[in-house]
C-alpha cells in the first residue's frame, strides 16, 4: 500500500520535465518501468501463489494512475505509459517468480 500510495502522490506532481528533451523522455519512461517493477514484485510477494493476480491487480493499478494524471494540472494520461507499467509489473513479477524457483530447487 506504502508503494502503491508513493506512485500517486508522484503523479500528483504538476510537472516533472528537467528540460533535458530526449533524456527527460527516456528517463521518466524507465522510471515507470522501475516503480512498477517494484510494484510488481510486492504484488508477487503479497500473492504468492497467483502471480497472474498479481500482475493484473498491477497493471489495474497503472491505468488508474493514468487516470488520475488527466486531473494534475500539467499532467496527463498516456496508454503508452500503462504499456510501460504493465511491463515493468511483469518484469517484478517474473523476478519474484524466478528467485521463488531457483531457491526452491
Amino acid at each position: 500500500m506504502a508503494w502503491a500510495a508513493l506512485i500517486f502522490a508522484l503523479s500528483s506532481i504538476p510537472s516533472l520535465g528537467t528540460g533535458l528533451g530526449t533524456w527527460d523522455t527516456l528517463l521518466r519512461k524507465v522510471a515507470h518501468v522501475t516503480e512498477y517493477a517494484v510494484l510488481g514484485l510486492l504484488l508477487a510477494r503479497a500473492l504468492p501463489e497467483l502471480p497472474a493476480v498479481a500482475w493484473s491487480l498491477g497493471v489495474a493499478y497503472a491505468v488508474t494512475d493514468e487516470i488520475h494524471q488527466t486531473f494534475v494540472e500539467g499532467r496527463h494520461g498516456a496508454p503508452l505509459d500503462v504499456a510501460i507499467d504493465a511491463a515493468g509489473v511483469l518484469v517484478g513479477v517474473l523476478a519474484l517468480v524466478a528467485t521463488r524457483r531457483r531457491f526452491a530447487a
